[in-house]
């Protein structure tokens, strides 16, 4: 209360977020603020080390230690009993509440890339929920995971990813939405937007979210030097401009928290990056919610980017240049900073500023009014609704890449299959999942079973895995032969593989993929490919399927399989899905949303590079050994195996009687593109149609093309329906000459299709 009994502005639930914030702020002491901006971990009061233990007890000494130090925000990203805890986030945040001086609220934070965590449904890896180009799918996914997070009192998701997987050695490609600035906002913007819409129960009528989105990582992340994780990143403004910044201009100005990069772009450490933190991203875009740096990565400045020696220059570095907060992970150096202020080497707004920030977060969340689990909260985890929304995503995530002669859909009256390969009786969800999660997944194995069952077919299924994903061992290759030989077709399963967030970091296990896991050839593994040409050797129609969180490179496997599918690592459905698009019961929708390289030598190998940087003069090595020599790669092609938004489908489209809302426009001007697309066969389908311009003449290199737009829609067979998609103005602009956004005038190539086939195209003209 004030001193004279009055209810502070900060406690009022119908004051405004700015009143609130700045009512509280003076009240604070130095350490208050400063340990609002530091990460603290719900293990300092309760033993978390257990994920099978349900004692409810809690440590008051390391409670009250913890939220003195580190109370602004709290890791609660454990595998652990529910009832344990809610039970350890009731007791911190009460204790917040109701016994400490101000009763400032936490944030409780989880992981949520595609799926809550703890035991919560598990969604397609993100490159798959992109591979759907299904925005109002993706929304959905993330509304459940937020939904199953939120009753257990979590406000606070570390998801979406933004980084662009334009360099596909990294092993984060798997967390990313693809290559693509435009794609990637697009889907960036329907997760934030599903994760944070609504609010929480009993919120301030101020409130504006339920649960803080965290896009990451801010900024150029994705792209480091050879593929390695923490590498330096190399660019100018203008590509930083061009590409990187883009989907986190598009998906996160409201989204209620960022997370920036540990890596340097140009030299500069992205968490002392003042043009990208301050310049960018706070004034000129205006964003005034929490920035945290990611794990240990202050310590980095002295560790690894060489531009500080001491502690107290790394927590001075990262506040004034980032105003941002420090997470875990490292030696908490922002413990330095109350000293730092009242030696005068640190100024005391850059701090406030921060504070700000964090509390802007919690009062549009509504904490204040209410921080704490829902009492049901088992009602909203593993709902059929949430089933039924997985189920969409699964099937929608699923690329149809090659389909020689019409061999898939397969009849369901087929008297046998082989199911051969190391991803059969596996499941394979990509990194960020919770301990033992794939034993809530259906293996393919098992989804072929369950389907099979489920139409009351007499399909024989023979199994074979023939090899291990991790050994070159080729001993069972002839037991997948005669699996081969004795079925009407096979089907091989390949890829890569990941593992969750216990077994990743554990020293000894292996994996091709996931944060740390970063490789120099982008072919299968060990003898897997022999294990594909051993089975199609036999003559049997033989389809490939990749389930991998990245594309593969094997040219042998796009040339001389009958039939190839890309399932990028699925969730807990995936094994169902992958055999209702087999058999036809689904049919394929999904497009690529990253380039596949004919080899990792080929790479970078995205389709909107700039003009005139890809000749194509182009060798090849036969079956036979023969070597054709060329100009561009000598003995290969840098045009990609299959490029990005290639997708087929069980019937066909046409597309006719394009259309430009105007052909001519102002600079100024919005315009829109209409087309008639036509499902010329004999099943119903979904065609993802795509907008791609091109800016014929302009005052710097822009890209051959680029994805301005793109809608999913279902037609009936032989039905057809108007597609018209919106195109703004500032898509046209260019980082000009002058450092500034220029719509310039001239021609611009409109296209309908995909980055590699065009199925109709018009010139707009800007005057």
């Amino acid at each position: 209360m004030n001193t004279d009994g009055s209810l502070p502005i900060y406690k009022n639930p119908k004051a405004s977020i700015e009143a609130r914030v700045n009512d509280l702020l003076p009240r604070m002491t130095v350490q208050e603020k400063v340990a609002q901006i530091i990460q603290g971990d719900i293990n300092g009061w309760m033993d978390m080390s257990n994920p099978l233990d349900n004692t409810l007890k809690f440590n008051q000494t390391g409670l009250e230690e913890m939220m003195r130090l580190k109370g602004g925000s709290i890791w609660g990203g454990y595998l652990v009993p529910y009832e344990k805890f809610v039970y350890g986030v009731t007791v911190g945040q009460k204790y917040l509440m109701e016994n400490t001086t101000l009763g400032i609220p936490a944030l409780i934070q989880s992981e949520g890339l595609h799926g809550f965590t703890n035991n919560g449904t598990i969604f397609p890896s993100p490159i798959g929920l992109a591979a759907s180009f299904n925005p109002d799918v993706v929304s959905q996914v993330a509304n459940i995971t937020a939904t199953e997070a939120e009753g257990l009192g979590i406000s606070h998701i570390f998801a979406p990813v933004l980084d662009l997987s334009r360099e596909l050695r990294w092993g984060r490609v798997e967390e990313n939405f693809g290559e693509d600035p435009f794609l990637t906002g697009e889907i960036g913007h329907a997760f934030v937007t599903g994760l944070q819409s609504g609010k929480r129960r009993n919120a301030s009528s101020a409130a504006i979210a339920r649960m803080a989105a965290t896009c990451k990582h801010f900024a150029a992340f994705g792209s480091p030097q050879g593929g390695l994780n923490l590498a330096q990143v190399s660019g100018g403004e203008r590509e930083l401009r061009t590409n990187f910044l883009k989907p986190f201009n598009r998906a996160c100005l409201e989204s209620l928290s960022i997370m920036t990069a540990y890596s340097s772009y140009d030299g500069i450490p992205a968490i002392a990056n003042t043009h990208l933190l301050t310049d960018v991203l706070r004034n000129e875009w205006g964003y005034k919610y929490w920035v945290t740096t990611d794990a240990g990565s202050v310590d980095l400045l002295i560790t690894l980017h060489g531009t500080c020696d001491t502690r107290e220059c790394a927590a001075k570095t990262a506040l004034e240049n980032g105003i941002s907060g420090e997470m875990g992970g490292g030696t908490y150096t922002f413990l330095t900073i109350p000293d730092q202020i009242k030696a005068g080497t640190i100024d005391v707004k850059f701090l406030d500023q921060t504070v700000k920030s964090m509390l802007r977060t919690k009062f549009a969340l509504g904490l204040f009014e209410n921080p704490y689990p829902y009492a049901d909260y088992m009602s909203t985890i593993r709902t059929p609704a949430s089933r039924t929304v997985l189920h969409a995503a699964e099937t929608e995530s699923i690329v149809l890449l090659e389909n020689r002669q019409n061999t898939l859909p397969l009849s369901k009256n087929i008297a046998s299959i082989a199911l051969i390969g190391p991803q059969v009786n596996r499941v394979s969800f990509g990194d960020y999942v919770f301990f033992n999660a794939s034993l809530n997944g259906i293996s393919p194995l098992d989804g072929f079973k369950q389907y099979l069952s489920s139409v009351s077919s007499s399909t024989r299924v023979n199994f074979a895995q023939g090899s291990q994903l991790w050994s070159n061992d080729e001993s069972d290759i002839p037991a997948a032969v005669s699996a081969a030989q004795s079925s009407d077709v096979a089907i091989v399963m390949v890829g890569t593989w990941s593992l969750d967030q216990t077994l990743l970091w554990t020293p000894g296990t292996n994996a091709t993929t996931g944060e740390h896991v970063d490789v120099a050839d982008l072919g299968l593994v060990g003898a897997q490919l022999k294990l594909v040409q051993a089975v199609k050797n036999t003559g049997k129609p033989t389809i490939v399927v990749f389930i991998s969180g990245k594309p593969i490179a094997e040219p042998w496997i796009q040339a001389h399989a009958d039939a190839v599918i890309q399932q990028f690592y699925p969730g807990e459905l995936g094994g169902l899905a992958l055999a209702e698009v087999v058999f036809g019961a689904v049919n394929p929708s999904g497009k690529l949303p990253v380039s596949f390289p004919r080899d990792v030598g080929t790479t970078p190998v995205f389709y909107n590079y700039l003009k005139g940087s890809r000749p194509i003069d182009a060798g090849q090595v036969l079956d036979n050994g023969q070597l054709i020599f060329g100009h561009s790669y000598v003995l290969n092609s840098p045009a990609p195996l299959w490029s990005f938004g290639h997708g087929l489908s069980y019937t066909s489209f046409n597309y006719t009687n394009l259309k430009l809302s105007s052909s001519t426009i102002k600079k100024t001007q919005d315009f829109s593109v209409s087309v008639t697309v036509h499902n010329t066969g004999s099943v119903v389908g979904k065609e993802v149609v795509q907008v791609y311009l091109t800016d014929i003449q302009s005052s710097v290199v822009t890209p051959n093309q680029e994805l301005v737009g793109f809608k999913k829609v279902e037609i009936p067979a032989r039905g057809s329906t108007v597609v018209t998609i919106p195109v703004i103005s500032s898509q046209l602009a260019v980082w000009s000459l002058s450092n500034s956004w220029v719509v310039e005038s001239g021609n611009f190539i409109v296209k309908v299709g995909t980055s590699d086939q065009v199925f109709a195209q018009t010139t707009l003209t800007v005057q």
